[in-house]
């Protein structure tokens, strides 16, 4: 006989298992991992995390979620992006149960607690991404070390106490280590490092670590992006095995109680004065601080023995007495060899007067001639006259209403009005430069360019008139320095300065044509045309790069740019870039030129064939490619041009390139509202592009599709992006050296 209750229930069943909760049986695995991490936070302020709910059957949808596809189980969670919402709350330890995330950003939030060692469960991860947080605690190492596929782990600028942990040394498979600005202490641990031969950067700085540097950092084989041991108590010497370190790394031992003598050991000579400033007992090269004390060197002369010790034998017998007659003999041939030089000094005296007196009557005359002909000094020519532009086309005419030029027709002193060649190979005169055939490229307020075609029409040079000027004749020797200084930097990817010309009236300086635009024109200004390829990119992006490198490392005074951009990249027929407009506003600044032919977007043309009338579409956008510390106004805060301010310019050049898009792009995604304030003074395609490898977007949607057209490129565009924002970096210290980008960007497609 069945128990009554027993009926019931088996009539109930069905009402029930209808009353339960659907999402239990709606939700996967996944979804429910990801509704723990939602209960583990306290605050969202922004409503991130607003859209998940437990009644979808399907988490793909959620904000900052992205799946993919899989064989066996349908469509799985591959990628979790939540960052910078000013999240509340910890790291949920269910996050581990999503067996094939790949990529965890949680970073800009303020997230507390520890980091759980129950992540390492999560055993397809390959970047984590915690920093900008609140997070304190132990580094958990040896959970982390065990991830079979982590190469990114980035937990700066956090909390994180203790001592760097030896499970270190099992993680080696990991590329970027980055731990600054936490609370690390204790020595750096010693046989860790060897066991990491895959990484490529490591960030230690800004936390309380204290000992010695380990020797074994130099041996890292993997090593090229930065080596940065800044802010912390290191103390001891310098390795020398650091030497052993690629000259692409850029090595930062900044604000430590290092000392000894810097080793001039392999890459150590060629780092700079920044690697290792604020060491008190550091000296040596390149510091320019000697140090004091140093034993002499094997190699130096013994002294010369005392006069006591030189007075007597070899045998220390009696001093030998010297004779009259040879006293006398010393003295007659010492007064006649005076007497000697003194002849001959006399007789250059005179030929050296009487050479400088009839040059200076040769030039008298040559003056006066010229003078009597055609007064003290020709006009320049009608083409390099301010009225005498209107026609892209027009070419000099002696009957174009030159006339006579008004004024003086030099300079004080050796000013004199005359074509100074810096290239020995420049062999034009300035009547042939004014007679030539010439038309405008454009004109702005650094003057008006042409193009001239001299001799037979096979030698076209550009030729920039600066302007009247108002310069005091006393600044023509700093002008002539200055352009012989930029004269003197020789590389196939920069524009060569070939000659100048400087009178109270003129001012000119004549560089090499450059036949094929330049890269703004290339990528957005040419109608009917077909884009850029990558392998085009590509070459542009390196021979930028090279040129720049050698402006920074390798000219006379290690040049700053300052205005690098599209505009100023020309290219050639083969499209080969080359840098122009390089130490041009220095030399308007010594020229007292003003800025009376300025339309706006005019931009840099020096050397560069570009149409007269530009398109609104070609504007320049001079302060989207500068960087956040260059663009305080004058008086606010702006800092002077700097290397590093070049090759954060030469980032969003690089983006553009990537992207083909300009550096004002924006999305809706790219919203910089919760962003530091630093951070939003980059252009919103920095932002964007950032913001888009953060959250793990698919490389279609952020290059340009020309660029993915090319076979195997896919890498490639990677590793550039990579180089790019790398660039890009907030922190100028952060940003590695122009010849580390050049030397990265030479590697791909190698």
């Amino acid at each position: 006989m069945r128990c009554p209750l027993h009926s019931l229930g088996i009539l109930l069943l069905p009402l029930l298992l209808a009353l339960r909760p659907p999402a239990a049986d709606a939700l996967s695995p996944d979804g429910l991992a990801l509704l723990a991490f939602k209960s583990a936070v306290t605050d969202d302020p922004s409503s991130a995390l607003s859209s998940w709910s437990d009644a979808d059957a399907d988490p793909c949808r959620w904000v900052g979620v992205t799946c993919a596809n899989t064989s066996s189980g349908g469509p799985r969670v591959v990628g979790l992006a939540v960052a910078g919402k000013n999240l509340s709350g910890h790291v949920a330890a269910e996050l581990g149960s999503l067996p094939l995330l790949r990529r965890l950003n949680l970073h800009g939030n303020r997230l507390t607690g520890a980091v759980p060692p129950a992540i390492a469960n999560a055993t397809s991860l390959r970047s984590l991404f915690l920093y900008d947080n609140r997070l304190a605690g132990p580094l958990p190492a040896a959970a982390l070390c065990a991830l079979p596929r982590l190469q990114n782990l980035d937990l700066s600028r956090n909390a994180l106490g203790g001592a760097l942990p030896a499970e270190l040394a099992r993680c080696g498979q990991l590329e970027r280590l980055l731990l600054a600005e936490n609370a690390l202490s204790g020595a750096m641990p010693a046989g860790v490092w060897r066991g990491m031969p895959r990484l490529q950067m490591l960030d230690l700085s800004s936390n309380n670590l204290s000992g010695a540097v380990p020797p074994e950092l130099g041996g890292l084989p993997a090593l090229a992006g930065t080596l940065n041991l800044s802010r912390n108590h290191l103390s001891g010497g310098v390795p020398p095995e650091l030497g052993r370190l690629p000259a692409t790394v850029t090595l930062d031992l900044r604000f430590n109680n290092l000392s000894g003598e810097i080793p001039q050991s392999g890459s150590l000579a060629s780092q700079g004065p920044t690697a290792f400033l604020n060491n008190p007992a550091l000296c040596g090269f390149p510091l320019q601080v000697p140090c004091r004390g140093a034993a002499p060197s094997s190699s130096s002369p013994p002294p010369p023995p005392s006069s006591a010790a030189s007075s007597g034998g070899a045998g220390g017998g009696p001093r030998q007495p010297v004779r009259t007659s040879l006293i006398v003999l010393i003295s007659v041939a010492d007064a006649a060899g005076v007497a000697l030089i003194g002849v001959v000094a006399v007789y250059v005296y005179w030929k050296v007067r009487d050479r400088r007196r009839a040059a200076g009557n040769d030039a008298k005359d040559k003056g006066d001639d010229e003078e009597e002909g055609r007064g003290l000094f020709p006009c320049p020519c009608p083409c390099m006259r301010a009225d005498a532009c209107a026609d892209s086309s027009s070419e000099s005419s002696s009957d174009d209403g030159g006339g006579k030029c008004n004024g003086s027709g030099g300079g004080a002193g050796e000013a004199g009005g005359e074509l100074v060649a810096i290239d020995k190979g420049f062999k034009m005169e300035l009547d042939e430069l004014l007679r030539s055939s010439a038309y405008v490229l454009g004109k702005g307020g650094k003057g008006i360019v042409y193009k001239v075609v001299v001799g037979n029409g096979t030698t076209p040079v550009a030729v920039r008139r600066l302007g009247g000027g108002a310069a005091a004749p006393e600044r023509y020797r700093e002008f002539a320095a200055e352009a012989a200084a930029v004269g003197r930097v020789r590389h196939p990817n920069v524009v060569r300065l070939r000659a100048y010309y400087w009178s109270a009236d003129e001012k000119l300086v004549v560089t090499d044509f450059v036949n094929n635009g330049n890269l703004a024109t290339a990528l957005r200004g040419r109608s009917g045309q077909p884009s850029l390829s990558w392998s085009l990119r590509l070459r542009i992006a390196k021979g930028a790069a090279r040129g720049l490198a050698h402006l920074h490392e390798c000219s006379p005074r290690r040049f700053v740019h300052g205005e690098v951009k599209p505009s100023n990249i020309l290219l050639d027929a083969d499209y080969n870039a080359l840098l122009a407009d390089f130490g041009l506003a220095r030399l308007l600044t010594i020229a007292g030129c003003t800025d009376v032919y300025s339309i706006a977007g005019s931009g840099g043309i020096m050397g560069g064939a570009l149409p007269y009338a530009r398109p609104a579409a070609l504007a320049d956008r001079s302060g989207a490619y500068r960087a956040p510390e260059a663009r305080a106004p004058a008086g606010a805060g702006a800092r002077p041009p700097s290397q590093k301010a070049d090759v954060y310019s030469f980032g969003v050049v690089l983006l553009e390139l990537l992207t083909g898009k300009a550096p004002e792009h924006g999305s809706p995604s790219s919203s910089a509202s919760f962003l530091p304030e630093q951070q939003q003074e980059a252009p919103e395609l920095v932002r964007w592009v950032r913001r888009g490898f953060e959250d793990a977007r698919p490389l279609s949607e952020l290059a340009d599709d020309a660029v993915l057209r090319d076979a195997g490129a896919r890498k490639e565009v990677i590793a550039a992006f990579h180089v790019a924002l790398g660039c890009v970096e907030v922190d100028p210290e952060r940003r590695p050296r122009m010849k580390a980008v050049s030397d990265s960007l030479d590697k791909i497609g190698a």
